[in-house]
């Protein structure tokens, strides 16, 4: 069984790892959903694929926060990383530019677009695994009270990562950037008045407790992305390095339909906790797509045009975006 540790974190890590692990830390906590139906499932993958030489030591947000979880990786102090990549936004904006492409995970493939997002993390020391889709469409809105009118969100305070803000203002509210994990009290004590989430996790997150409606339509893609340690990449062998590669395709290949089942599921429990359904009108759900695909473009454009420039175009020769 294979150990990496970069020398810089043997001090920190061997409180947080067995020596026979590598180290990933996630964004997501133990039992939720991202962890349990991407992060879990790659680590068993992994270790298949590999015949047990390389296995994983999981570690979630109560280690290190969600948003901050890179620059230690980048470091070495962690050899891989779970995570959305808005949750870094403020070091590369290329990698959430995922949620405004399509889904197909072969074609993202052989369209050259996961490799070329690889080239792009590799000049930061880091290696792109794996970029699971959770299913065929990616997100709603949770708020506190039904939709009355046009615009949908006028007036409200939306959580959101940056991706969502020119949704979210071009349908008359303002983004508040914050954790999932710190959603529940926002909800609670009116700090925020809705969320822009994906279509699994909110029960999860209870926030049934303390927000009425789900509102349709559903819009866009959640891509969350599997990163390495680029160092801890290059120290496996060439027969390691194939079975986490193979393990991702496995991954990216099966994420879709399990996610698109699990969030039917989730929609229905929500609804059985006593949550309801509330709907933005239809001159405005016929604009969310392109609402959601411009307003990612330009956020992830705004913060490297040449970079994005080119992806947005594999994208689209590609046929998966506009």
């Amino acid at each position: 069984m294979r150990y990496i540790i970069g020398a810089a974190a043997l001090g920190f890590a061997a409180s947080i790892a067995a020596a026979d692990d590598m180290r990933m830390i996630g964004g997501f906590p133990e039992g939720f959903v991202f962890t349990e139906e991407i992060a879990k499932p790659f680590m068993e993958l992994v270790a298949e694929e590999t015949n047990g030489a390389v296995t994983f030591d999981f570690t979630g947000p109560d280690a290190v926060p969600g948003l901050e979880q890179f620059e230690p990786v980048q470091a070495g102090v962690f050899d891989a990383l779970f995570t959305h990549p808005a949750y870094h936004a403020g070091v590369t904006p290329v990698g959430l530019a995922i949620d405004a492409i399509g889904t197909d995970p072969a074609i993202r493939r052989e369209g050259g677009i996961i490799s070329y997002i690889d080239q792009h993390y590799q000049t930061l020391g880091m290696k792109l695994i794996a970029a699971p889709a959770t299913g065929a469409k990616g997100f709603r809105y949770f708020l506190k009270e039904p939709i009355t009118g046009e615009p949908g969100l006028e007036g409200l305070k939306i959580r959101g990562t940056v991706s969502y803000h020119p949704m979210i203002e071009a349908l008359g509210g303002s983004g508040v950037v914050m954790g999932g994990g710190d959603v529940y009290s926002a909800l609670q004590t009116g700090v925020v008045d809705g969320a822009a989430w994906g279509l699994t996790g909110a029960k999860d997150f209870k926030w049934n407790e303390v927000a009425g409606y789900m509102a349709d339509p559903v819009f866009g893609q959640v891509g969350v992305m599997i990163f390495m340690n680029l160092d801890s990449w290059n120290a496996l062998d060439d027969d390691e390095r194939a079975g986490l590669e193979r393990a991702a395709l496995r991954l990216e290949q099966e994420s879709i339909a399990r996610f698109d089942k699990l969030a039917a599921a989730e929609k229905q429990a929500l609804l059985d906790l006593g949550m309801q359904m509330t709907a933005f009108s239809e001159a405005e759900a016929a604009q969310f797509e392109d609402l959601w695909s411009n307003g990612v473009w330009s956020i992830a454009e705004r913060g490297d045009a040449e970079t994005v420039g080119g992806l947005r175009q594999l994208a689209r020769d590609a046929g998966l975006s506009n």
